[in-house]
């Protein structure tokens, strides 16, 4: 295989799937989700690749049941108090981009806490989107950009360039995602990465999250080697 996609991102979609067919309650999916994230974050540390964003809950995820939410929020939690240790120790910083401002307050500062712990590890750049969207992230920066030019922070006699107006995205010093991956079939986006994602290869499989493999990981980093990216020029 050719150098590895610097920057992976995952949607990883199909955990409530997985539970209800095999007769399980919905959140049990979930935990079955989140013990793959863990086999995920060493196979990109194997393989090669530098940043991993995960797709964990959407702006529209707040519309599932109240029960459903309040497991997925205790679940994050739960993995963030005890494995941050093991983050640490594996010199993997972990990050957490979206509207952070509507977690639960308790999830909240597990979040801080982690983000803190981590962030002088310099190993895998573990990037995880919890009560993210796309569309949301643009609205958020294009509030932000504003606010500079009404304090006369920046000037407004033109538009941002990409390069200014990426500044005002959640993780600014995180590159653009090279290959994103989706399980469970879909061809959508489903609201992630909107602006990042201009250039990004796609991979998908009909293969549920909780049952992904490390088979399925390498065919992805494979078939993405092979890709001629352009950038919208051309080869000579």
């Amino acid at each position: 295989m050719k150098m590895p996609p610097r920057h992976v991102a995952i949607i990883m979609d199909g955990n409530g799937r997985w539970a209800v067919s095999r007769g399980k309650i919905r959140l049990e999916g979930h935990r079955a989700g989140a013990k793959k994230v863990l086999e995920v974050i060493d196979w990109c540390k194997e393989s090669g690749v530098e940043f991993l964003t995960l797709y964990a809950f959407s702006t529209e995820n707040w519309k599932r049941s109240a029960e459903e939410v309040d497991g997925l929020m205790k679940l994050m939690g739960l993995l963030l108090r005890t494995k941050v240790g093991l983050f640490v120790k594996s010199n993997v910083r972990v990050r957490v981009i979206g509207r952070k401002e509507d977690l639960p307050a308790p999830l909240q500062r597990q979040i801080a806490s982690a983000e803190k712990r981590t962030a002088q590890c310099d190993g895998l750049n573990l990037q995880v989107a919890v009560s993210y969207g796309g569309r949301a992230e643009i609205a958020d920066a294009v509030k932000r950009y504003a606010q500079d030019v009404l304090d006369g922070r920046v000037e407004a006699s033109t538009a941002p360039s990409d390069e200014v107006f990426r500044r005002y995205l959640y993780a600014p010093d995180v590159p653009d995602p090279d290959l994103i991956i989706r399980t469970s079939g879909e061809f959508r986006l489903s609201n992630f990465l909107l602006w990042e994602s201009a250039y990004s290869e796609f991979w998908k499989t009909g293969i549920l999250w909780p049952d992904f493999g490390k088979d399925e990981f390498e065919a992805a980093l494979e078939s993405f080697s092979g890709r001629e990216r352009r950038m919208g020029g051309r080869f000579k």
